[in-house]
């Protein structure tokens, strides 16, 4: 697989988790928990916006 297909997996991969992340956070009755799990889901989508740039080439990573 190439290198650029190999990333795009993986913006996949954590968008989905991003996703799962959010919708548990969204079933938590424990307001502590639905924090926690917001900031991760948090996390993970703007390592996934990271990875993308990667993938199109952007040299810059997002800060």
């Amino acid at each position: 697989m190439k290198e650029s297909e190999e990333l795009r997996s993986r913006v996949q991969q954590l968008r989905a988790k991003a996703k799962d992340l959010n919708a548990e956070a969204e079933r938590a009755s424990d307001p502590e928990e639905r924090r926690r799990l917001k900031e991760k889901a948090n996390r993970i989508a703007s390592e996934s916006e990271q990875v993308s740039g990667m993938a199109s080439g952007d040299i810059y990573p997002m800060q």
